[in-house]
C-alpha cells in the first residue's frame, strides 16, 4: 500500500456528509495521496471511512487514530479486513490507548498501562477469526506511538507508527528505534500565515485542547520542553510543534520530517479565518503547489 509523501489530518465532525464527502473528492483531485480521520466522541471513524472510500477512486483512508477503548479486537480485526477488501487496499489502520480523561471520564471505562494495555491488544487481535473475504493484501496496521517503548512495539508487532503533535527531531528519535522498514506516518499542524504573531495566536487554541493530557505533556518533555513553555503554550514550543508562515516555509517543515526519516506527512492545516468545520483550501492548496 503506498500511502503518498502527503496526507490530510482533519476532524469532520462538524461537517455534514454532503459537505464531507466533497472535500474527501477534493483533497483527492488535489493529489494528496491519504485523508486521516480521528475519533472523539463526533463522528464514527470506520463509518466515515466506508463512505469516503466508497465516493473516491484513488484516495487511500487512514485512522489517526481509532480508540482500542472503544472496540474489542475481534471486530477492530473484522473492521480493518471489511475496509480492506471493500476499497481493494485503499484502508489503512491506525490505533492508539487514547487518554485517561477520554477513556475512564468520557467512557467510564478502566484505563490500563499504554504499552501492556496495546500489546495484548495486538496479540487478541491477532488472534481473532475473520471468516469474510479477504483483501488481495494484507492491510497496514499501525499504532500512535510518542515514547520508546510504544515505538519499539510498532516496530515488533505491527507495520510502523503514527506520531501525533510532535516535531522534526522526535521523528528523527522515532526512525532511530523503528530501524528501517517499519513506516512512520507522522502529522503535522499547519498554518499558512507569515505574521508570527498572528499565527502563534491562530495555534495557541488548538494546543490548548492538548495540553493537559498526560501522553502528550510527557513526549512533550522528552522532546525538550518544560513545564513552563507547555503551560505557557510558549513561541518556544508553539514553533516546534506547528509549521506555520508562507507556503515554502511549510514545505520545507514538511521535508524536514521527510529528512528525518518520516516516509508520511499528514498535515493538519488550521483555519486563520476561525471557522471550525471549514477546510483551509488554500493552504492545502500551497503546499501541493
Amino acid at each position: 500500500m503506498d500511502l503518498g509523501k502527503l496526507g490530510v489530518w482533519y476532524f469532520f465532525d462538524g461537517i455534514g456528509t454532503e459537505q464531507a464527502t466533497a472535500a474527501a473528492q477534493r483533497i483527492e483531485s488535489m493529489g494528496y495521496g491519504t485523508l486521516w480521520l480521528p475519533e472523539t466522541v463526533g463522528k464514527d471513524p470506520l463509518t466515515t471511512a466506508s463512505w469516503f472510500l466508497a465516493n473516491t477512486k484513488t484516495l487511500n483512508l487512514a485512522t489517526g487514530i481509532v480508540n482500542i477503548y472503544n472496540r474489542e479486537p475481534g471486530v477492530m480485526l473484522a473492521a480493518q479486513r471489511t475496509l480492506a477488501e471493500q476499497s481493494s487496499g485503499r484502508f489503512a489502520l491506525a490505533m492508539g490507548v487514547s487518554h485517561k480523561p477520554l477513556v475512564e471520564g468520557v467512557r467510564g471505562l478502566e484505563y490500563g498501562p499504554p504499552v501492556a494495555t496495546m500489546r495484548s491488544y495486538l496479540e487478541k487481535m491477532s488472534a481473532s477469526i475473520f471468516n469474510g473475504p479477504a483483501p488481495a493484501d494484507t492491510p497496514i496496521t499501525l499504532i500512535a506511538a510518542l515514547g520508546p517503548k510504544m515505538l519499539e512495539l510498532a516496530r515488533e508487532q505491527t507495520d510502523g507508527a503514527h506520531p501525533y503533535f510532535t516535531s522534526p527531531e522526535h521523528t528523527a528519535m522515532a526512525r532511530g528505534i523503528l530501524g528501517q522498514g517499519p513506516k512512520l506516518c507522522v502529522e503535522q499542524k499547519v498554518i499558512l500565515e507569515t505574521d508570527a504573531s498572528k499565527a502563534r495566536e491562530l495555534a495557541r487554541p488548538v494546543a490548548k485542547i492538548y495540553q493537559k493530557l498526560p501522553n502528550y505533556r510527557n513526549n512533550w518533555l522528552r522532546m525538550g520542553m518544560t513545564e513552563q513553555d507547555i503551560d505557557d503554550l510558549s513561541d518556544r514550543f508553539i514553533d516546534a510543534t506547528f509549521a506555520w508562515g508562507s507556503a515554502d516555509a511549510i514545505k520545507a517543515r514538511v521535508q524536514e520530517h521527510i529528512d528525518a526519516g518520516a516516509d508520511h506527512v499528514c498535515v493538519q492545516p488550521v483555519n486563520p479565518n476561525g471557522q471550525f468545520g471549514d477546510l483551509h483550501w488554500d493552504c492545502l492548496e500551497a503546499i501541493t503547489g
